[in-house]
């Protein structure tokens, strides 16, 4: 299990012997805290929470460049990757997951910006466990490199919840935690750049 940061924390993505990781996987998850009603043959059913992961693009003005989410899921140079949406939030682990060629990302990026975002209009007070993490995919066994656990909830339709800066060269990963309201990512970039 890697660092667990609180918010406001960060940390460099570097290795120990000083190389900087170059594969990384961000991976969000949340599950639902609206209690289960019984269905058919008394059956508990949970509630279905469709959250949104997204990655925002930033350049060294704190200026847009793209944005990589449910309806773009490549970055236009190909270093970022969505693997798709989840529609429920059900099951153990991560619910979406975005990977990084950090060696790839253009030189343009400072800041990538990763937030949640509800496009049914679902509360963060109806979400329990929100949870981002990086891992490193550039060795063998993929090892869980940092997590940050979202302590709060609220009457908020999206989420701030990381960013990958880039200073001199090396990417380090900053916990956020920063509500917001919107439906998807295009909805959030103030709030995602004012984080910056």
């Amino acid at each position: 299990m890697g660092l667990s940061l609180k918010k406001g924390q960060s940390l460099s993505l570097t290795k120990q012997n000083g190389e900087s990781l170059t594969y990384i996987r961000l991976g969000l998850g949340w599950d639902s805290a609206v209690p289960a009603k019984r269905g058919f043959f008394g059956r508990a059913k949970t509630a279905e929470i469709d959250l949104d992961a997204s990655a925002i693009l930033f350049d060294a003005n704190n200026e847009l460049l793209e944005t990589v989410f449910f309806n773009q899921l490549r970055s236009k140079d190909g270093s970022i990757q969505h693997t798709g949406d989840n529609l429920t939030g059900d099951g153990d682990g991560d619910d979406e997951t975005i990977m990084v060629n950090l060696a790839s990302v253009s030189p343009a990026v400072k800041h990538i910006v990763f937030v949640i975002t509800s496009y049914s209009g679902q509360t963060f007070d109806m979400v329990q466990n929100a949870f981002c993490r990086v891992i490193d995919d550039s060795v063998p066994d993929s090892p869980e490199v940092a997590n940050y656990r979202l302590g709060e909830s609220g009457r908020y339709t999206a989420m701030v919840m990381a960013k990958l800066s880039r200073i001199n060269g090396t990417w380090s990963f900053h916990a956020i935690g920063a509500p917001a309201n919107g439906k998807t990512a295009y909805d959030v970039v103030g709030p995602a750049a004012a984080v910056l």
